[in-house]
């Protein structure tokens, strides 16, 4: 009998010492507000096990909320608890973000279409990078809709804004599914021949915001060539192989194995900030691209899409000056991105075919999901 209870009493102290976290929700109070002589709001979406808060500001994930294999909670994407941090930020920009009209970036703040020299304001070096100064990640989304499962948002690019030709005219939906896919679709038209190359720019950390940096993350990438980049952090229009060498993810490792390689890529980049080629047949189909695990909590997420090019983006700027919503400082490496998008700066580049490019006579569609799943307690090693 003293052996039952000293067992009970045993595993009693292991609950205490492992207490579930719930969701906390952001109050929507601290988005309440005009920027730009739009209303800025909070939007809550859950499915049951996925409690997901959004912005229409910049289109933002600004929380989702899973569980671990214990039940257990965590906030899994970076950000701030209220719309002045995102308004006055003096950290990343983009988090939580769609990023376009023109995602990634593009060389030299400049590119021909129609025989036509377009110049763009630079806001990364020599670069213009995901947009430009406004970008869709500054702007306030006018909602179409929004419920539990479902938000719909619009805006309209205005012909000649941050240096881009054409009234781009864009549909974006966020859709939480019942099995935990967090889907979003984009549609887009144009009265003048333009480029259209939106993404998402969430940073994960399955861990959870706070929770120490991405490294023992295992990550695997269905893909055998990557786009290189050059010293500005812009591709040169070049494939190449990821066999032997840093890049190469095919088989599930930890994103810190070779982060840190004696590799001219890496060195530029300060870790991943590079584009990988989609394996499939058809350019255009929809498939799997990556998955992301972290081992310690079962937390696992994979991303599909009909997109050619996955950037990965390994948060190698972060400086921790910033705190999140948790508290905590945004520090080196604590949040990674999983892009979807064309290659970057493919418009400079007959070699990085399809191009971004949107005609009058055309609809731009794309589609992203994020697959989030539960995996049993991980067996010790």
């Amino acid at each position: 009998m003293k052996k039952v209870l000293s067992i009970f009493a045993m595993a009693l102290l292991l609950v205490s010492c492992h207490p579930k976290k719930e969701v906390k929700l952001i109050d929507a109070a601290n988005f309440n507000k005009e920027v730009n002589g739009k209303q800025v709001s909070l939007y809550t979406m859950h499915n049951g096990d996925i409690t997901m808060q959004v912005t229409n500001f910049g289109g933002r994930v600004v929380a989702l909320w899973m569980p671990d294999y214990r039940g257990s909670f965590e906030d899994i994407v970076l950000g701030y608890d209220n719309i002045d941090k995102y308004l006055n930020n003096e950290g990343e920009r983009y988090l939580g973000a769609v990023v376009g009209r023109c995602a990634n970036r593009i060389s030299n703040g400049s590119f021909t279409l129609n025989d036509s020299v377009y110049t763009l304001p630079k806001n990364d070096g020599e670069n213009t990078l995901h947009g430009g100064l406004k970008g869709a990640d500054m702007i306030v989304w006018d909602v179409v809709s929004a419920n539990d499962s479902v938000m719909e948002m619009h805006a309209l690019f205005a012909d000649g804004e941050d240096g881009f030709p054409g009234n781009l005219d864009v549909t974006m939906s966020y859709t939480l599914t019942h099995d935990n896919q967090f889907q979003i679709r984009y549609s887009a038209t144009t009265d003048k021949t333009t480029l259209c190359n939106f993404s998402h720019h969430s940073f994960f950390n399955l861990k959870g915001e706070g929770n120490g940096d991405i490294l023992d993350h295992e990550l695997q990438i269905n893909s055998r060539y990557m786009t290189l980049i050059n010293d500005k952090l812009v591709t040169n229009g070049k494939f190449s192989g990821v066999k032997n060498t840093p890049f190469d993810f095919r088989e599930k490792h930890a994103i810190g194995d070779q982060i840190d390689a004696k590799d001219n890529q890496i060195e530029f980049a300060k870790g991943y900030d590079h584009n990988w080629i989609a394996d499939k047949s058809d350019p255009k189909a929809y498939a799997w691209d990556a998955t992301l695990i972290d081992p310690k909590s079962g937390r696992e997420m994979q991303v599909w899409s009909d997109q050619v090019g996955l950037q990965f983006y390994s948060g190698n700027f972060f400086d921790g000056k910033c705190n999140g919503k948790c508290g905590k400082p945004l520090a080196y490496r604590q949040g990674l991105a999983l892009e979807t998008q064309f290659f970057p700066d493919a418009i400079n580049h007959e070699t990085l075919a399809p191009m971004p490019i949107l005609n009058p006579d055309e609809e731009y569609h794309q589609l992203c999901i994020y697959k989030f799943i539960v995996n049993p307690k991980p067996k010790r090693k």
